[in-house]
């Protein structure tokens, strides 16, 4: 019976993982693909309009990310009970815990509307310095202003269904929107089917529709559909105490992670797009595209945060540290994969936007830079975003991201771009010497085991 016991975990550390994996990885990260490719048609279509308007919405767009990021910081945190939870198939406790989320994410919604709606001028001045790209970027950031609402909804919907393994659904909600926010874009950018012309401000209406239909497509696979996450809304709102306090002590450290690091990538974008219209027309067309690969690669880290906290969730911490290692081997090997796609197809990719010949060129090399190195991009957020998080130490995986982004990334961004004044690709490539420094201290601890906790235990 002990002999069948070890055959049976080693065909699941093997066969039965890959696929389990695949199952859960897969839908993620077509759902992110979906997502980078919805910024990548934005981003070709606002892009006929010139480097000017691709650079007013590539500085827009950095108010929406950091708030993406912020609201995934939270959700991350919350994600930890959530799939512990999962592993003892106590629902009650995941509807619950959602229902903090929620309340938590859409306050913070609430803010970032009204800012954007009252002053977004004053927040441009933030990511760049030439007064015509925030005059073009205002209307934008005023128009899809909407969208901090219902993205409010939509992150903890998505993760309610991520973390009881139906990530089928989030991706159907995320195709649907991927074609109705192209087929806008086309009309209201260029005023085509009638349809008033609208430019870039055309495209952040696109996008406030799109994320209406995501998040109403979700309310319905939870709550009008037979789903076992279904129920009443007193149940999703009778949180406790106790549970609020373990969620808020775990996802603490999580949002300052993701909104310090969302802030510190920001920055970088905003030393390199000082350098010049051009380049920072480049870099926004380089993050897009680089997006489109890398997220594949952080898929791998959900399925970690999913997969592995099951494991710690039923107890078996052993386990979860075994399994863990072939799914940091198998993110490794994506990382690579997707950036030799990266450089392969990031030339033709770039031939679809309207760029200078200068233009063109720069982002080339940039995109180079992150192909080369979007393996080590993918080690370090599987191990934050997936290995730390999954047994709740967050608090260690915050210190040593905000540290390395804003000790070592920032100043060197800065450093290179306005007082150096090296070519953008060089100072990109050196920049990225902050994610060596953090794999290094990020393998030291995960070789240490003290990542391994159990954050449900007793409620």
């Amino acid at each position: 019976m002990q002999k069948q016991d070890s055959l049976d975990r080693n065909l699941y550390n093997n066969k039965y993982m890959l696929k389990k994996v695949g199952v859960v990885a897969g839908p993620i990260a077509l759902q992110s693909l979906i997502a980078s490719s919805l910024n990548l048609i934005d981003n070709l279509m606002v892009g006929g309009l010139g480097e000017l308007a691709l650079n007013a919405v590539g500085v827009s767009v950095q108010i929406f990310f950091v708030y993406w990021m912020l609201l995934f910081g939270f959700c991350s945190g919350s994600a930890t009970f959530m799939s512990q939870f999962f592993g003892i198939r106590d629902y009650a406790n995941i509807r619950r815990t959602a229902g903090f989320a929620f309340t938590v994410v859409m306050c913070v919604g609430i803010v970032f509307f009204l800012a954007a709606t009252i002053f977004p001028e004053y927040i441009l001045r933030v990511f760049t310095r030439y007064p015509e790209v925030i005059e073009a970027g205002v209307p934008y950031v005023r128009t899809g202003a909407p969208c901090f609402l219902f993205v409010a909804m939509i992150q903890p919907l998505s993760l309610v269904l991520r973390t009881t393994q139906q990530t089928e659904k989030p991706l159907y909600a995320s195709v649907i929107a991927l074609c109705t926010n192209t087929l806008l874009n086309y009309c209201l950018i260029y005023g085509h089917f009638g349809m008033p012309k609208m430019g870039i401000q055309g495209a952040a209406a696109a996008t406030v529709i799109a994320r209406i239909i995501e998040a109403s497509l979700l309310i319905i696979f939870i709550f009008v559909r037979n789903n076992p996450m279904k129920g009443s809304l007193k149940e999703y709102f009778s949180y406790g105490r106790e549970l609020a306090g373990r969620v808020v002590k775990n996802s603490l450290p999580t949002t300052i992670n993701e909104t310090m690091w969302s802030l510190g990538t920001s920055l970088y974008v905003a030393a390199f797009a000082r350098i010049s219209i051009t380049a920072g027309a480049a870099i926004q067309a380089c993050n897009t595209i680089e997006n489109l690969f890398a997220m594949c690669c952080f898929s791998i880290g959900d399925a970690v945060l999913i997969l592995v906290g099951q494991k710690i969730g039923e107890g078996e911490t052993d386990y979860a540290f075994k399994m863990t290692n072939n799914l940091i081997k198998l993110g490794l090997i994506v990382g690579a994969v997707m950036g030799g796609l990266t450089i392969l197809f990031g030339k033709p990719i770039l031939s679809l936007f309207d760029f200078t010949p200068e233009g063109a060129r720069i982002a080339w090399l940039v995109l180079i830079v992150y192909g080369a190195t979007m393996w080590l991009d993918a080690y370090t957020g599987i191990m934050i975003s997936g290995v730390l998080r999954c047994g709740g130490d967050t608090r260690y995986a915050m210190l040593t991201e905000v540290g390395t982004v804003w000790l070592i990334g920032v100043p060197v961004a800065f450093l290179t771009s306005l007082k150096l004044c090296w070519p953008l690709y060089v100072a990109v490539l050196a920049v990225r010497g902050e994610s060596v420094v953090k794999g290094i201290i990020l393998t030291f601890r995960y070789k240490s085991r003290k990542w391994v906790r159990n954050v449900i235990k007793g409620l």
